[in-house]
């Protein structure tokens, strides 16, 4: 499934790119790029368009803060929703309180797509694969849905199969941007993703529909 990355902080922008858009064909991220400017607004358009929705909001906290914002988020007409893996097993345990009753499924972060060796290195004293392994261990442990990795990682997501894989980093050619651990959509669905997290190369296309349609095509 493709997800396609809204990250606009003008609501005609936002609109227009959801107005080119397939809900046959994708689902749509709204990030806190887009919720912290357009709110709910953005969202309830999206989802008047028939499209399922995806909060990613990363939320990170003390496990009483993130189960009552989620509780505040899950009257929303979302699908999915993020965390970061890193919160730990308390914090994720509360997401899952928080969605209980719901079709809301939560998934972690691991390592952002923007970090290289050098970074995880630098912070966490670990390569990406040896950090996601030990964030794989904890979503794992606390019993959420699933996970958002880098391309790179998802062998290791598939030998867990309690998790599905969100993922993004996905490149049609070497933007040469800010993310750093990219693949093209067809070697990640081979490599197992569950869903495709695409942004620019759709958004920023002359042809948006035509655009999400070749990778549909090229992947299905």
């Amino acid at each position: 499934m493709i997800i396609v990355a809204i990250d606009e902080i003008n609501f005609k922008k936002a609109s227009n790119i959801i107005d080119n858009l397939d809900s046959e064909k994708c689902m749509i991220k709204i990030g806190s790029v887009a919720f912290n400017s357009l709110g709910h607004k953005i969202i309830d358009y999206a989802a008047q368009k028939s499209f399922d929705i995806f909060l990613d909001l990363k939320l990170h906290d003390i496990p009483n803060t993130v189960k009552k914002t989620i509780e505040g988020l899950s009257s929303l007409p979302i699908k999915i929703l993020t965390v970061h893996t890193s919160g730990g097993k308390d914090m994720m345990s509360a997401a899952m309180e928080a969605v209980s009753g719901t079709d809301i499924k939560v998934f972690g972060v691991t390592v952002l797509t923007s970090l290289n060796d050098d970074d995880t290195t630098a912070i966490f004293k670990r390569t990406p694969s040896e950090q996601v392994e030990a964030m794989l261990d904890a979503a794992e442990s606390a019993g959420i849905d699933g996970v958002v990795c880098s391309p790179h990682e998802l062998k290791q997501v598939k030998k867990r199969e309690s998790l599905l894989s969100i993922t993004p980093g996905i490149r049609l050619q070497n933007l040469n941007d800010d993310q750093k651990r990219v693949m093209t959509p067809k070697e990640a669905i081979n490599l197992g993703a569950d869903f495709l997290v695409i942004g620019r190369p759709i958004t920023v296309a002359e042809n948006i529909g035509e655009t999400l349609d070749e990778i549909y095509q090229n992947i299905s």
